[in-house]
């Protein structure tokens, strides 16, 4: 019943998050511009007697908190994203995006007023026996603001024992927690192409090196390595996104070069590896058989997302206390999306999680430009933050 009654108490102050978060939302920014949010954030900490350290990894903001004793010596971290997107918003709320061109797309509006919630009940009952750090970070958006805040001292300013992060999904029911007790979501990198081959007259393409004929055997090429050489039971995904060769205007010229790029997915280190020797090894053997120059470059970006299995299943047992557990999926499958809280999991063991909004069977998905956090899921995330750090620090006295 006591969980029950810290859903019960954050939902009597609903109204103030929904209008916190729309307003958050029609004030977008992206990352590491985020001044007016941080702003709107640390404020709202300080009100409610937090320590609050701004311009952590440049925008970011840091919220320290003792529970009502702090003999454990322990402490949670807490982290929600605050960038938006550079997407321009189609949809019709009252609050719609007011920046030109940018719009919360992913939900960071939602994250970060989830967290305010869970902040003000953790401020007002202290339930618990250490430190709560909650971290409001930037850029997450592809700027890995993550690493930022971790490469200003994070955890060694802000010790964490355990960290945990939620993000929306529109793919599961409003209120539903998914977690899986491994991978959660891919490590995303990308790769640049440069073929130097010769160019010439369409109608004597002997006396030519052809680029964009090398630049089709080698996407095919490509596209053989995850189906050929990386085992079915791992996944991985190599997607060359976009090519650009010649002139549209010019159809019987051949041209000299061409440039492709893409993405490459994977979850595991070493399939990641393979794939990665796999590329390099078809690259050199298109080229050679062409007689071409081509310039092969692989970026690692973020890597994956991976729970610590003890803290997902710690997740999947919060919410089944909360929410009960027809309202739980313990083995979501994981994304092959990315996100960059893989660079905090790589340093502190913890979970990352899905607060489920509903939406997706009507079109509301991730960056797109109509998509609106569903804010009737606000209490259900916020009592999610609560309930880890009240498990995770009780005192000797709770029920």
């Amino acid at each position: 019943m006591y969980a029950k009654s810290v859903l019960e108490a954050i939902s009597r102050y609903h109204g103030e998050l929904t209008a916190f978060r729309q307003d958050i939302h029609a004030h977008p920014e992206l990352g590491f511009q985020e001044v007016r949010t941080a702003g709107l954030v640390a404020s709202s900490l300080s009100a409610l007697g937090y320590q609050v350290h701004r311009n952590v990894g440049k925008t970011g903001v840091v919220g320290v908190l003792d529970g009502k004793r702090n003999t454990s010596g322990r402490s949670i971290g807490l982290r929600a994203d605050m960038d938006a997107l550079p997407i321009l918003e189609q949809g019709e709320a009252p609050y719609a995006s007011t920046n030109v061109g940018v719009m919360h797309a992913c939900g960071h509006d939602g994250h970060t007023t989830v967290l305010l919630g869970a902040a003000r009940y953790l401020a007002e009952t202290r339930n618990f026996d250490g430190r709560v750090v909650l971290i409001f970070q930037p850029a997450e958006e592809g700027l890995g603001g993550s690493k930022a805040m971790l490469d200003d001292g994070l955890f060694e300013r802000f010790p964490c024992d355990a960290i945990y992060a939620l993000h929306n999904w529109p793919g599961l029911p409003p209120g539903v927690i998914g977690v899986n007790p491994g991978p959660m979501m891919a490590a995303a990198d990308h790769f640049e192409i440069h073929i130097q081959g010769r160019g010439g007259h369409g109608a004597h393409a002997y006396q030519t090196n052809d680029p964009v004929v090398i630049a089709a055997q080698l996407i095919t090429a490509l596209q053989t390595i995850v189906s050929r050489n990386v085992p079915a039971p791992e996944s991985a995904v190599v997607t060359v996104a976009a090519v650009n060769a010649g002139n549209l205007q010019a159809m019987n010229v051949i041209p000299k070069d061409a440039r492709m790029v893409g993405t490459v997915r994977t979850f595991s280190p070493v399939v990641q590896e393979q794939v990665i020797q796999r590329m390099e090894e078809v690259v050199a053997g298109i080229a050679a058989a062409f007689k071409a120059t081509i310039d092969f470059r692989y970026h690692r970006l973020f890597p994956a997302t991976v729970n610590t299995p003890e803290h997902a299943e710690f997740v999947a047992d919060v919410a089944t206390e909360l929410f009960g557990a027809d309202m739980v999926v313990p083995n979501l499958v994981p994304s092959m999306g990315s996100e960059d809280f893989s660079f905090m999991l790589q340093q502190r063991p913890g979970a990352y999680f899905r607060l489920g909004q509903g939406g997706a069977e009507k079109g509301c998905v991730l960056h797109n430009s109509a998509f609106d956090f569903n804010d009737a899921v606000i209490p259900a995330g916020s009592a999610m933050f609560c309930r880890l750090v009240e498990r995770a620090l009780p005192l000797a006295e709770q029920p």
